[in-house]
């Protein structure tokens, strides 16, 4: 690691847009981390950026590789890029940090996996959802039994396409993958770690009427010990109306978390009060509403053919959906650390790592094999 002059990491930005900006602004706040220096292939970006960073424009990517400063290199640019990019900054002995998905196949996902682990050097997908103090508030849930084995999960993605016009890289196929590759990775990772390894089951995709525009699709995933996993990503929605819902369904409840970023959190369950104290101490400062409560025979209830008891049906709320974009941000500084002290010492152990990113691409293909397969022959 060669850093900067007074030994701070040195950061180099590859891709000027929004979220690029918006993700660096959060990496710098790292302690002993310093933007060297920005790329774009649109100079009007590049500039504006370094001038809002104050630090220098570096041009393209190879100039940018070619600086001695630089030890870690973020790359937001649309997923047609990353692995040249990320396969150059890696030649370059630099440190990657990239956007999702991590490839637009499994063979460059692997190819980029293989190569930082030659080099001993980071290679990893932004999959900031597992940073969530709801994941781990899920995470929780599943691993106590408070509600039981888990049954059945979805994830429904009602999506803007008001920014998206019909020229835009995203609808073309060959510079993002298609909607599983360029928008689903997320969940399929969350999931994976809750439940398991996922295996695809069914996948389908539709179109706009009377154009090629694949603005819908849908898979099932069966992960772990068999719990299926409904996904559908659809981008027909006013920007007003953009809103997303992960449920998962338990033998005696079930949690629903709301947001892209989630936020808000609803558990809807039968408890005893051993349980009841369990959600509390999961979800610390939720609201928890007892809705009924039961004494004596009313107690007894039965589900999937066995004799069970429950004192109350609760209903526990947490978070408001109104802090989206700062939880996005606490997201990303904390992803971003787990990252920086990794590099700094490799017995650091990570939250995620670049198995996340190829792993989540695997499942994000065959979803979208399949359903190219299911729409050729229907």
């Amino acid at each position: 690691m060669k850093g900067t002059t007074d030994g701070d990491l040195g950061l180099g930005l590859i891709g000027c847009g929004g979220f690029g900006l918006f993700a660096t602004q959060h990496f710098v706040q790292e302690p002993g981390v310093r933007l060297i220096g920005v790329a774009d292939i649109v100079p009007e970006a590049a500039a504006a950026a370094a001038r809002s960073f104050d630090v220098p424009d570096l041009g393209g990517t190879e100039q940018l590789l070619s600086s001695d400063a630089i030890d870690v290199v973020y790359i937001a640019t649309p997923p047609f890029l990353h692995h040249p990019q990320a396969m150059a900054a890696l030649a370059a002995g630099k440190h990657v940090i990239c956007e999702k998905p991590l490839a637009l196949d499994v063979g460059q996902g692997r190819e980029m996996i293989a190569e930082a682990e030659r080099r001993d050097l980071l290679m990893v997908v932004d999959l900031m959802q597992r940073y969530n103090p709801l994941y781990d508030a899920v995470t929780g849930v599943i691993a106590s039994g408070a509600l039981g084995e888990v049954l059945h999960g979805s994830f429904e993605n009602l999506a803007s396409d008001e920014s998206l016009p019909a020229g835009h890289w995203f609808w073309d196929r060959a510079r993002s993958g298609g909607i599983f590759v360029e928008h689903g990775v997320h969940f399929f990772d969350m999931f994976a770690g809750w439940l398991g390894p996922g295996r695809v089951d069914a996948a389908r995709a539709g179109t706009r009427p009377g154009t090629d525009i694949e603005e819908q699709v849908g898979c099932s995933v069966r992960y772990g010990d068999g719990v299926w996993v409904d996904f559908y990503h659809g981008f027909t929605q006013a920007r007003r109306l953009d809103r997303q819902q992960l449920r998962i369904v338990f033998e005696h409840g079930d949690i629903t978390l709301l947001g892209w970023v989630p936020t808000t959190a609803r558990v809807h369950a039968l408890v005893d009060e051993g349980q009841a104290r369990v959600l509390s101490e999961l979800f610390p400062g939720a609201r928890l509403d007892v809705s009924a409560t039961y004494g004596g025979a009313e107690r007894a209830y039965r589900s999937r053919g066995r004799d069970l008891e429950a004192h109350e049906l609760v209903d526990v709320s947490q978070g408001d959906g109104e802090l989206k974009m700062r939880r996005y941000g606490e997201l990303l500084r904390a992803v971003f650390a787990d990252q920086v002290a990794w590099i700094r010492d490799r017995g650091h152990p990570r939250r995620i790592t670049g198995r996340n990113g190829l792993d989540s691409l695997v499942t994000a293909c065959a979803a979208d094999e399949l359903a190219r397969r299911e729409a050729a022959t229907g």
